[in-house]
């Protein structure tokens, strides 16, 4: 007892960091030695974390948080929703056929899952500091003064993946008369107002001409949104509203309005003839070649490109779906880092904004700066002459065609194009012939219309997606890579890149036309139409879905409107 107790005294006096607990055991007599600056050691470790703060939980976001390894890092989750949603099903949560929490999963759900702790507020971002290194944010909950006090985070890296809101192109009436479907509060919106659109055109007193115009339902915008919401509104109305309604359904119609030449010019032609060749037997009116020119809470104005004449079109709900814009954060950061008056955030191909090597940008609030080959035509030439003789030979040449081909995407869309195998193709002589080497005019002259290929990626889900994976593999082997640099040449400065840039895989696009019927466009220029097509964007969207639970709520929703129809309720 008196050792023990010396030994209390001790540890009682001595500082933390060096405090030592002996126990003795009494059977083998021997010594352990605890000490407690292990918890200290732990701290520093933690401390030692790069702070990564992620804005947004769209689908750059969850893919970012989902692939990447937070063992290495402490990360913060800002967002003015605490889910995320599975965006392409909208349309068909504004009619029912498929339920809104159906297409929604819990972010702390997806997040739990990880080795570690990931911290999530449900706030605005208002503003990026990038001097700072700072994002200061504003609480969702404006009715609770407790709970709406503005607050900043500081990173190490930031993450913006915010998206981008509806583009109005400053058209009159449209942010108070139309509706849109960027969120799920969106569709639900609409799910009402289709519903109030019948109920209104049955009450007693209105002349038929009212009740037509309660029933014009117009969408604004003939892209995959459009389109889709046009499809299934016509199959909620043929298979479901017009049965509860029928002394109505007579009066109703459906007109889309698109600017251009025709609907879905983002895909292959022959999809683009189909749909409106289908929506032509379906009784939906497609309306090309016209410009919004103001909207009211009755009717719209439009003008005919071909004649200049202005018509007004009586209407009960207006979608407006013409593309996105910037938010106004967005749009306050790129004046900061000189890159104001653009559409969207400018990146390098490795998702880095231009201008701030610690933010990253991705999905639609972002647009990849492609650097054009041209402006390195040159270097490439004398990184690769590496016996200085003012000629490159096929050997030469081949040594860095791999890296020319990862660095500069746009040569291999070239190839492509011109129906070439390889780059050889590409510097032959005029007749056709392969040469054996080319000086630096003939390889000027051969890469030339290469820079004629660079495309900007759509604003899809599936580019999201992409670039929030590809940046959490590079944030996951950041460490590894400044030691083993993984990337391709840097024919200005010498050595490599430390990763490899992004590079975009298309894996295809849908576009279900109601009735039962899709169309596809996949990879190797296969183009589908039909029922067959259906049943696989059926099988596609069900597997994409982000969770097990989501996937068979929505199968299950699927099918339940197959056998009880869509409820036409207005909850």
């Amino acid at each position: 007892m008196t050792l023990l107790s010396s030994l209390g005294r001790v540890s009682r006096s001595a500082p933390l960091a060096s405090k030592l607990l002996l126990l003795s055991t009494l059977s083998g007599g021997s010594i352990v030695a605890y000490s407690d600056s292990n918890t200290e050691v732990n701290k520093k470790e933690e401390q030692k974390k790069k702070k990564v703060v992620v804005l947004g939980t769209g689908w750059a976001g969850i893919s970012f948080l989902k692939d990447l390894d937070i063992t290495s890092y402490d990360v913060q989750v800002v967002s003015p929703q605490n889910y995320f949603a599975f965006t392409p099903l909208l349309p068909s949560v504004t009619c029912g056929t498929v339920e809104a929490r159906s297409i929604v999963e819990s972010v702390r759900n997806i997040t739990k899952k990880k080795n570690g702790e990931i911290e999530l507020w449900e706030a605005d971002c208002f503003k990026i500091d990038p001097v700072n290194q700072k994002v200061h944010c504003r609480p969702v909950f404006k009715d609770d003064p407790e709970a709406s006090q503005d607050f900043s985070l500081g990173y190490d890296y930031l993450i913006v993946a915010v998206g981008a809101q509806v583009n109005t192109f400053g058209t009159p009436g449209v942010r108070e008369n139309c509706h849109f479907l960027k969120e799920v509060e969106d569709a639900q919106r609409i799910r009402r107002g289709v519903i109030d659109c019948f109920e209104k055109a049955l009450l007693p007193g209105l002349t038929e001409e009212q009740r037509r115009r309660k029933l014009h339902f117009v969408i604004v915008g003939g892209g995959p949104t459009g389109v889709e919401f046009a499809a299934e509104l016509h199959d909620f109305i043929r298979e479901d509203v017009t049965k509860i309604y029928p002394s109505v359904k007579e009066l109703v119609k459906i007109t889309l309005i698109q600017s251009g030449d025709h609907i879905l010019n983002s895909f292959d032609e022959r999809i683009s003839s189909f749909a409106e060749q289908k929506f032509l037997r379906d009784g939906i009116d497609v309306q090309t070649g016209m410009r919004v020119l103001s909207v009211s809470d009755k009717d719209i104005t439009v003008k005919i490109k071909s004649s200049g004449e202005v018509v007004s079109l009586p209407h009960g709900l207006i979608l407006w779906s013409t593309g996105v814009g910037t938010r106004p954060v967005i749009s306050d950061f790129m004046e900061q880092v000189d890159q104001g008056g653009r559409r969207a955030l400018a990146t390098n191909e490795w998702l880095q904004v231009k201008g701030c090597e610690n933010v990253y940008a991705v999905g639609d609030c972002a647009s990849i700066a492609q650097r054009k080959i041209k402006e390195d035509i040159a270097n490439i030439f004398k990184a690769a002459d590496v016996d200085n003789s003012g000629t490159l030979t096929m050997e030469e040449l081949r040594d860095v065609v791999d890296d020319i081909l990862v660095r500069y995407p746009q040569v291999e869309l070239y190839l492509k194009s011109k129906h070439m195998r390889n780059v050889n193709d590409l510097l032959a002589d005029s007749e056709g012939n392969e040469r054996k080497e080319v000086d630096i005019e003939a390889f000027k002259l051969a890469l030339s219309e290469v820079d004629s290929q660079m495309k900007t990626l759509p604003a899809t889900a599936q580019v999201a997606a992409q670039q929030g994976a590809y940046l959490a593999k590079c944030f996951n082997r950041m460490e590894q890579c400044k030691e083993q640099p993984e990337g391709p040449k840097r024919f200005r400065t010498g050595g490599h890149h430390q990763f490899r840039p992004f590079q975009y895989k298309h894996f295809g696009q849908f576009a279900p036309l109601g009735g039962d019927q899709a169309a596809a466009e996949l990879p190797g220029d296969w183009v589908s139409a039909g029922k067959s097509t259906q049943w696989l964007w059926y099988s596609v969207y069900a597997s994409k879905q982000v969770s097990w639970r989501t996937r068979a709520l929505v199968v299950s929703d699927w099918t339940r409107r197959y056998i009880f129809g869509r409820d036409s309720s207005r909850i």
